[in-house]
């Protein structure tokens, strides 16, 4: 006759192996924090003490954090270093302003400034040089207008040296680190389309279609990456969940980088190296700057493809994802990293 376990020793067994697993995967992300602590800053907007939108930056790790422009009579939002890290980037707007997760690009004033947010400067007016990004070098940036298309713009004579027309990019547009691209959302045989035009003679090509948006370079010029909420999947009332995904220019050789059932992700962006990525790991869709954010995360992109928790609809069509290693920091909005150093505001 076997003799029964009590079920008292069953739970006490089960609790230490979850106790141990939780300590291990505890253990895994501390050692990522230590990792990527002293690999320069990172970039984002967040709410201040007075409730409005500000900068802030923040070692990887989430440490030495600091308001940077600290205004409360202005709003700022959509960070974004240039290449050499010695300038910064970013659109300010009215205080109050509801800063539209989708047009956010086309509202405020264009400002740039120190990279510790000293100095900072505003370029145009209301609403001018829309979604602009950096040149390679700096001194020019890619704006998006409705109507004018895609203008390469001066920034020292702020005037137009170039115009593409805009081929049904509508937002997010952003310039490849070595120049040769864009790379933007379009209507493209249909809404939310990832595509990427060759910046001297406009030719477009489809990268990824349905329901893809908010698309970043890899440092090599060579890979996409985006948010994409594939068709068919289960969850969130039929509409699945937004994962995070790359692939190269053409669009071949998609690949989940990251994804969580019940969460969106979006904010993919890269380290300068390539190794690391940065996303916002959002409860409701639309990346969270209409509210506070969302919290920002760190991983390997050597993990991925990576899946946290439970995630059972996911895991199934992703068999081979890894349990994902991932560094929760502070809740933000579009962050952006660098690994120049940057010193206190004199």
């Amino acid at each position: 006759m076997k003799k029964r376990v009590p079920w008292l020793w069953v739970l006490a067994i089960g609790l230490l192996l979850t106790c141990a697993v939780l300590a291990a995967q505890d253990e895994k992300v501390a050692q990522l924090a230590k990792e990527v602590g002293g690999k320069g800053w990172i970039v984002y907007a967040s709410r201040g003490e007075s409730g409005t939108w500000d900068l802030f930056l923040m070692r990887p790790d989430g440490s030495a954090r600091r308001n940077i422009t600290n205004t409360p009579d202005y709003e700022e939002g959509g960070p974004r270093f240039s290449p050499d890290g010695k300038k910064l980037l970013y659109r300010r707007f009215a205080k109050g302003t509801t800063i539209n997760h989708d047009l956010w690009g086309f509202q405020g004033n264009l400002m740039i400034a120190e990279p510790n947010g000293a100095k900072p400067v505003q370029i145009g007016g209301d609403r001018e040089f829309p979604w602009a990004s950096w040149s390679p070098d700096g001194k020019q940036i890619a704006c998006l207008a409705q109507k004018e298309g895609i203008q390469v713009v001066d920034l020292e004579t702020k005037k137009v040296i170039r115009q593409l027309p805009r081929k049904g990019i509508y937002q997010q547009l952003y310039w490849s680190p070595d120049g040769q691209w864009f790379c933007g959302v379009a209507n493209a045989r249909m809404m939310w389309t990832i595509v990427r035009m060759n910046a001297q003679t406009g030719e477009l090509n489809v990268v990824h279609e349905f329901q893809s948006c908010t698309p970043d370079w890899f440092p090599d010029s060579k890979h996409i990456i985006y948010p994409s909420r594939p068709a068919g999947q289960p969850g969130n009332n039929g509409y699945g969940f937004t994962q995070l995904w790359y692939c190269d220019g053409e669009g071949k050789d998609a690949k989940m980088i990251y994804g969580e059932d019940d969460y969106h992700i979006y904010g993919g962006a890269l380290s300068p190296d390539g190794k690391y990525v940065l996303f916002t790991r959002c409860p409701q869709d639309g990346g969270g700057s209409e509210k506070s954010g969302a919290p920002i995360c760190v991983m390997r992109m050597a993990d991925a493809p990576a899946i946290a928790g439970a995630s059972k609809d996911l895991r199934k069509i992703h068999p081979e994802a890894k349990e994902a290693t991932v560094l929760q920091l502070v809740e933000g909005w579009e962050p952006y990293w660098t690994y120049a150093e940057i010193g206190a505001q004199k």
